[in-house]
């Protein structure tokens, strides 16, 4: 059950994204990046089991980040992508400094959400830092990937391999530096590398399937159905 709905749940997200590139344009992905930076920081929280390994749900929405910036650079160039980077980065800072601001008030006597929201927000500095720092420098080697293979490889044709290129190289620094800055000297190193590949796999799988979206975000914009900003 919990595969039908991944892959549900891969369908529904890259379809967001579809639909909000064609009635938006370039701003309904600059919207698109931090709610699925908030989104992905929370679902990450849940363990859940996916083809008999154990992984942590958030992959799915974080991973199709990647595919927004690679639609950011492919039309539009490598300064809009990188601001869409510092756009996310910067809602995942302002989110994590409100919601712990809001666990220091004390609750009221009939309150029954304080604990629930400690658990959800009020992750150890350590996750919360490692998981910023990973964000900012994977999306960044991402937005310098895709512009280094446009400008070797240029033409509609060859978007796959630029697409892939940045992204699987993206998400593999991603889920190094997350994995070492969260866990190390936390769990044993067989542990570690257990995590990363999960993890690791997870979001390559994510970034292969987003190679028809990017096409299609092509074509329509070649078409001129996509709204100028």
């Amino acid at each position: 059950m919990n595969e039908l709905l991944w892959l549900a749940m891969l369908a529904v997200n890259f379809g967001c994204i579809l639909v909000t590139y064609r009635f938006f344009g370039r701003t309904g992905l600059y919207a698109w990046v931090p709610l699925a930076a908030i989104v992905a920081n929370i679902q990450v929280i849940k363990l859940v089991e996916l083809f008999g390994i154990a992984a942590t749900l958030g992959n799915i929405v974080y991973a199709s980040s990647f595919l927004v910036t690679d639609i950011l650079s492919e039309m539009y160039g490598r300064k809009k992508a990188q601001k869409a980077v510092f756009i996310g980065f910067f809602s995942l800072v302002s989110m994590t400094v409100l919601m712990n601001l809001a666990l220091l008030f004390t609750p009221a006597p009939d309150d029954f959400v304080q604990d629930s929201l400690f658990v959800i927000f009020g992750f150890m500095p350590r996750i919360a830092g490692a998981s910023l720092l990973a964000y900012l420098i994977s999306q960044t080697h991402d937005v310098w990937a895709y512009d280094f293979w446009r400008r070797r490889f240029p033409g509609t044709r060859l978007i796959w391999l630029r697409n892939n290129a940045s992204t699987m190289v993206s998400q593999f620094i991603d889920s190094t530096v997350f994995t070492l800055l969260a866990f190390w000297g936390v769990f044993p190193l067989g542990v570690l590398v257990q995590i990363f590949w999960t993890t690791y796999l997870i979001k390559w799988v994510v970034g292969a399937a987003d190679t028809p979206f990017i096409y299609l975000a092509r074509h329509w914009f070649d078409q001129g159905k996509i709204p100028k900003d």
